[in-house]
């Protein structure tokens, strides 16, 4: 999806085999960046063979500290800078857990919140969560309220965009009321008039 776009930078912890095709299309140079021009940056790299090749004795390529890479000062430092973080749920608050699943622990929260409030701090920096809007067993990944044990990792108030396969919910600035009626867009279909009522019992939903 990116393949028409030209001088792109990568600054990220982690680095995987996408970035073999950018970097070898011509779609990353990093020519443009304020920090570390012309180079790759991350903090460690996970994937194939060809990814392992790809990096070896790779002078284009910068391994540096985590302290220095997810620094939000350090993200911010960046113009335009666009992060992109995966969660598994989102409460109409906006609140993204990252790190459970189903309400039980899963992983830990790397640097979501680092990159996210990096991005909000950017010039021009746009900052997206992502998830598919159902579980493999159909429940909807977009809730009125986490589940029961849910681990918030990125705070509702700096949380920029969320998107599912039905489309974008911006909710910087926005009142509770928007961001429900705009998470309750881009659910799943079957969940959106399920979601409304809850969202109306909660007094989530507010007036027009």
């Amino acid at each position: 999806s990116l393949g028409e776009h030209r001088d792109l930078g990568i600054h990220t912890e982690l680095l995987s085999d996408g970035a073999v095709d950018l970097v070898e299309t011509g779609v990353v140079t990093g020519t443009r960046k304020t920090l570390r021009p012309n180079k790759v940056v991350t903090t460690f790299a996970l994937g194939t063979q060809r990814l392992y090749d790809w990096l070896h004795e790779n002078s284009a390529v910068e391994f540096l500290p985590v302290d220095y890479v997810n620094n939000p000062r350090t993200v911010a430092r960046e113009r335009g800078f666009v992060s992109i973080n995966a969660t598994t749920e989102v409460d109409l608050f906006g609140q993204c857990a990252s790190e459970t699943m189903a309400g039980r622990y899963w992983s830990s929260s790397g640097g979501q919140a680092d990159f996210a409030r990096g991005a909000m701090y950017s010039e021009d920096g746009q900052a997206f969560i992502v998830l598919h809007s159902t579980t493999s067993s159909g429940r909807s990944r977009i809730r009125v309220s986490l589940s029961e044990g849910s681990v918030v990792t990125t705070l509702k108030n700096t949380v920029d965009h969320v998107v599912t396969e039905y489309g974008v919910a911006k909710l910087r600035g926005r009142s509770i009321a928007e961001r429900a009626r705009a998470l309750v867009a881009i659910a799943h279909p079957e969940h959106r008039e399920g979601l409304e009522e809850e969202a109306r019992a909660a007094g989530l939903w507010g007036t027009r």
